[in-house]
């Protein structure tokens, strides 16, 4: 049998030079939240990002989604790094440098690892967190919205099959604003990013919701920008 990985939690008698901070992101209860565990090491602020040292030979996004996983169980969809911090900020385990990495996990997936203490905060309404851990949180929060014109990223906060409501409503997290939902359906029409899976879900009385998933890469056009009209209700 093969043995548990840690939580990445590290007590407060062990220092480290250099940490990963991982902030993990998901879709919950209309909002986009980071996932956050109990701060043991000895901090003002209860909860921190969770982060860990990376092991020997370990390549950074590697160690991200080691932590992403013992926290949330299941691998994260999305694992990149947003920058180094190696300022005066805070850091809950006083590392001297810190390597922000950014993981997703899509909607209905991720609840925390039974025991790990972890919880979902949305990002409107974090808790107090080291000045440094705060800092990365803004950080990965604006690398995600800043790349949504120019990569499929909405894609990796949704289960593999979706309805194009449940799109549209990841779009609106991440871009802070209502979208015009005949607007937001032709421009998906134009760029070929999705395609029908063939099948329907129900959902409550009303009409069943057809399927779709990501499209192809040979399906795409060349030219992945996606604009959307804003809603004026």
């Amino acid at each position: 049998m093969r043995d548990r990985p840690s939580l990445p939690v590290r007590s407060a008698t062990r220092r480290v030079a250099l940490a990963v901070d991982v902030v993990t992101l998901s879709p919950r209860d209309d909002a986009l939240a980071v996932l956050l565990v109990p701060s043991t090491t000895g901090a003002r602020e209860r909860w921190s990002l969770p982060w860990d040292a990376p092991r020997a030979d370990e390549h950074i996004e590697d160690a991200g989604a080691r932590i992403a996983r013992v926290i949330l169980g299941s691998a994260p969809t999305l694992v990149e790094q947003v920058g180094a911090a190696s300022d005066g900020r805070r850091h809950p385990g006083g590392a001297d440098v810190s390597i922000g990495v950014v993981a997703l996990a899509p909607l209905g997936i991720g609840a925390p690892t039974t025991g790990s203490g972890a919880a979902w905060f949305p990002l409107d309404e974090l808790p107090p967190l080291a000045p440094r851990h705060r800092a990365l949180v803004d950080r990965a929060a604006l690398a995600v919205r800043q790349r949504l014109d120019q990569s499929p990223i909405a894609f990796r906060l949704l289960p593999a099959a979706f309805t194009l409501s449940e799109l549209q409503a990841i779009y609106e997290l991440l871009l802070g604003r209502r979208l015009h939902k005949a607007s937001f359906r032709r421009a998906l029409q134009a760029s070929f990013l999705v395609e029908p899976t063939g099948a329907w879900r129900s959902e409550g009385r009303g009409r069943p919701a057809q399927l779709f998933r990501f499209a192809p890469k040979k399906r795409r056009r060349a030219s992945r920008s996606v604009r959307f009209d804003v809603s004026n209700e």
